[in-house]
Parts: structure tokens; sequence; C-alpha cells
């Protein structure tokens, strides 16, 4: 029987063996301090991350006051009024020439060029559509950013001599009363003796003044331009 104790089990020899214990030791206060501060600067950066998409979201609007407080303290350069409070366009029908049936809220997404005045057109009537087209035509590459709208007031018949003058504008109408809840003159004038402007969102917020003529219009072009600047962050062609 020699040799049959030489030897321990091994299961004898793991069970004198002390077991070995993995303690997992406690973040030191500055880890924990530098953790705390890594999600507060988390936290911080999506802040910031949702205030830049809001921001993107109000351009328009930052954009449309940008247009009162930035041009307005140099209202002595300015020839045109500026209209406080903006008056947005009125939820009301207008007809096309053919007798088509279009919200007047469609004209928004442009910046407009308005003029005003009865079917028959006379002379005043002419003389504006002409300094309309003239002025938008005098914007260059930035024309096409603008729009000539004649809203006609009544139900008389548009002459054929105003087919030339009338090419490329947007021809509606609109019944007085529904065109007093949005354009009015300065007092003592009439309607049709201005030109209005109205930016992209709809709401009118220029009116020039009553018979402007063509030395003045000028004077005119210099406010479009500014407006035209100043909203070429946000504003792009077309509807």
């Amino acid at each position: 029987m020699s040799g049959s104790n030489s030897s321990r089990p091994a299961v004898a020899a793991l069970a004198d063996e002390p077991l070995g214990l993995t303690v997992h030791s406690m973040p030191s206060p500055g880890e924990a301090l530098g953790g705390d501060a890594n999600a507060g600067r988390q936290r911080k950066r999506g802040r910031w991350q949702m205030a830049l998409v809001l921001l993107c979201c109000a351009a328009p609007v930052i954009a449309s006051y940008f247009t009162y407080y930035v041009i307005r303290p140099q209202s002595r350069s300015v020839f045109g009024e500026l209209i406080d409070p903006q008056r947005p366009v009125p939820a009301v029908q207008a007809r096309t020439p053919d007798g088509a049936i279009q919200p007047l809220a469609g004209l928004k997404g442009q910046w407009l060029i308005v003029a005003v005045g009865g079917g028959a057109c006379d002379k005043l009537c002419e003389q504006q559509l002409y300094l309309q087209r003239q002025l938008r035509e005098t914007l260059g590459r930035e024309k096409d950013r603008v729009d000539r709208v004649w809203l006609v007031s009544d139900d008389a018949p548009i002459p054929n001599r105003l087919q030339a003058a009338l090419e490329g504008a947007t021809v509606l109408r609109v019944s007085s009363d529904a065109l007093a809840q949005w354009l009015t003159p300065a007092s003592g004038a009439a309607i049709g003796e201005h030109l209005y402007v109205v930016d992209p969102m709809g709401n009118w917020m220029m009116r020039f003044p009553a018979r402007m003529d063509l030395k003045s219009a000028a004077k005119a072009k210099r406010d479009l331009d500014r407006l035209l600047r100043a909203s070429s962050s946000w504003d792009q062609p077309g509807r």
C-alpha cells in the first residue's frame, strides 16, 4: 500500500486556499464631481441646441421685428410711413378677373407692392400701376422676391388698354369693406392714392406717400432695398 497516501486530493488542496474576493473601490470625490460636471455640461449643451432650433423656427418673426426696431430709429431717412401695429391680411375671399374665388391670404409668401383702384382705372390709377412696375424693375436681381398686386375695389370691367401694364401682376377684386379691414389711406387721402408694402407673412407694414411722383419713387426704392436686405437671411424668391 506504499504511495497510497503520498498526495492529498486536489479538492482538499483547493479547500485549504483562501477565497479570493474582488473588491470594487468607491469612486473618489473628484471622479464623482467630474461625472456630475459632465452631465451638467451635456444638459447645458442640450438646452443651447434646443434654443438654436427655436431661434431658427422664429427667424421670420425676428426678422420682421428687426425691420421695425432697427429701421425705425433711422426714421428720418425712411421715405414711407411704417405701420404700427402691423395689420395682417384678413381672412376674406377675393375674385380673379375671370371670376374664380381665391383667398386673399393666398398672397402670403412674397414681398408685395400693392396698388388699389376701381376697375375703370383713371389717370391716377394708371400712374400708380406704372410706378409700381418701375419700382419692382429697379430692384434688379432682387425683384423676384417682390410681386405686384392690383386690388380692384369694384365690379367695373378692366379696360383692354391695361393688358400691357398688368403683365406679370396679380389682379384680384376685393370689396371696399374687406379692403378697409387691411389697408387704409393717410388722413385726407384716398385709398387709391398710395402704394402699400406687405411683408411675406401678409402683414401690411409700410405706406408710401399719396400721389407719389417718379422723382420721389427713387426714395421709395431705397426703402425697398433696405427691407430686402434686412430679410435676405430668411426670405427667398417664390412662395
